[in-house]
């Protein structure tokens, strides 16, 4: 039976217990007991960033905004996506998990908080936001479970009417939305497309080519006066899974939420 290690423990400011806890060579953070990611499991992380850097990977001093440090993955990919003059800037709440991944989990993704191009921005991402128009070439959220929120209420208001707008409002023209999701979910799907986006959803095995769950990448485009997404985010990668459908309409929001973690 595999033993388990606490590294480090953490409350939310709505309560929740994260645990950092390490068993063998693989570390997870739980919430409240639940499994909510886990090191060996991180391949649909990094596919969020390779497709929500798409564009923004060929602009000119380029600005990502990653949302959730987590174990690091998303932001190790979006260093290795974007351009040695970009800026990835990585919005985290709490700021044991910023030490976390400068002390124990810092190898697992090759120590990406030590790279020059990362901004951190401890605080809550919906008001950093807020106060950021017009600054981001493509914004990267994995934050919580994805639309149904996991560890914490707040989080939820990311994935309604209003964050879709200020996620809108603080992309550059052309910009691009990613999100990450551990389920399927066609009614937050429509709710980004009814906020304006030109739509793509990818399902990503957890390890890629080596299987796991299935999880979603939602991207939301704005239109870069082509009325098309990128050609690239059409045709996925080997090992990817995807199906690709991009049109307008109104949108609705998925109201149970399933409790269960990423493995």
């Amino acid at each position: 039976m595999q033993q388990w290690e606490l590294l480090g423990w953490a409350e939310t400011p709505d309560g929740t217990e994260l645990t950092l806890e390490k068993g063998g060579s693989e570390y997870i953070i739980c919430a409240d007991g639940l499994n909510l990611m886990s090191s060996d499991m991180h391949g649909s992380e990094e596919a969020l960033s390779t497709f929500g850097c798409v564009r923004a990977r060929h602009r000119e001093a380029p600005v990502a905004l990653v949302g959730g440090l987590g174990l690091g993955f998303t932001l190790r990919a979006a260093l290795d996506t974007m351009p040695p003059d970009a800026t990835v800037v990585v919005a985290e709440l709490l700021e044991a998990v910023i030490e976390w991944n400068r002390g124990p989990l810092g190898h697992l993704a090759g120590h990406p908080l030590d790279d020059p191009r990362t901004v951190v921005a401890q605080g809550d991402i919906g008001e950093l936001l807020a106060r950021s128009p017009g600054r981001f070439d493509a914004i990267l959220l994995d934050v919580d479970n994805g639309p149904v929120a996991f560890t914490q209420d707040r989080n939820a208001g990311l994935y309604g009417d209003e964050g879709l707008a200020m996620a809108r409002a603080a992309l550059r023209p052309g910009g691009t939305l990613a999100v990450w999701s551990a389920w399927d979910d066609r009614k937050f799907e429509h709710r980004m497309k009814h906020a304006g986006f030109l739509v793509d959803t990818r399902l990503v095995r957890a390890k890629l080519e080596k299987g796991g769950p299935n999880h979603t990448i939602f991207l939301g485009f704005l239109d870069d006066g082509t009325g098309t997404i990128p050609e690239q985010v059409r045709r996925p990668g080997e090992g990817q899974e995807g199906r690709g459908h991009h049109a307008a309409g109104p949108g609705k929001f998925l109201s149970s939420a399933r409790r269960q973690g990423r493995k």
